[in-house]
């Protein structure tokens, strides 16, 4: 049945509106319900310090941070029982996946190696317990895992360039070792991140973050959770 034009033009705004609640639903559903007319705030759409701290208090990095650890210390357990009487674990990474940080990477290994005693890290040329990657993303520079057991730290490009590239390194690389961030802590504090600002050039853990890794990999072993 051929239908008159106001007819067609009634059942075709029904349908905009039905594909328009449809989509609101869904949106609801997922937990971000859009706003009319809205479009992302210039820094988060580009990916500046307002998404970066988004992401970073979110719960979904909380919950990667500590699968990340997890991961690690799982494999690292395993490799550990055939060397019993081993005082620090190894922790091995790759950085075949971030050329471009290499140098970042090899500072802040140095920072942790020169810090900790119970735990060490050490670049291997594939494999390795976790693995640093490079890229875009508007979240920043963050740690997780593959979903396989193992982890790995994405190092943003641009949140490199604002903030110190090292401190950055250095600050993910902690998740590995059991610390979770802290950005209400001061620029003395490794794991306060990007909280202090981009003028924050601190690399080093302080007294409290040192004692708690070795404290988490004493004797050889990660004998604490956080």
């Amino acid at each position: 049945m051929r239908l008159s034009r106001h007819a067609h033009d009634t059942n075709r705004s029904r349908k905009g509106l039905l594909a328009a609640a449809i989509g609101l639903g869904l949106a609801a559903a997922l937990g971000a319900t859009p706003t009319a007319g809205a479009a992302p705030a210039p820094d988060a759409a580009a990916g500046g310090p307002a998404s970066y701290a988004a992401y970073e208090r979110s719960q979904e990095n909380a919950d990667a941070n500590r699968a990340f650890f997890d991961a690690v210390q799982r494999a690292a357990a395993q490799e550990r029982a055939a060397k019993p009487g081993a005082l620090a674990v190894t922790v091995t990474y790759n950085t075949r996946n971030a050329p471009s940080f290499r140098t970042q990477i090899a500072r802040s290994t140095q920072i942790w190696n020169s810090s900790v005693s119970n735990v060490k890290l050490q670049e291997v040329s594939s494999g390795g317990h976790f693995s640093y990657r490079e890229g875009n993303d508007s979240r920043g520079s963050y740690a997780s895992t593959d979903g396989h057991g193992r982890g790995y730290i994405f190092l943003d490009y641009r949140q490199n360039q604002q903030y110190n590239s090292t401190r950055v390194t250095s600050h993910e690389t902690g998740h590995v070792l059991g610390l979770p961030d802290h950005y209400s802590g001061p620029c003395s504090e490794l794991m306060s991140g990007g909280g202090p600002g981009t003028s924050c050039q601190n690399a080093t853990p302080n007294s409290a973050e040192r004692a708690r890794v070795d404290y988490l990999w004493q004797n050889g072993l990660a004998a604490a959770r956080r």
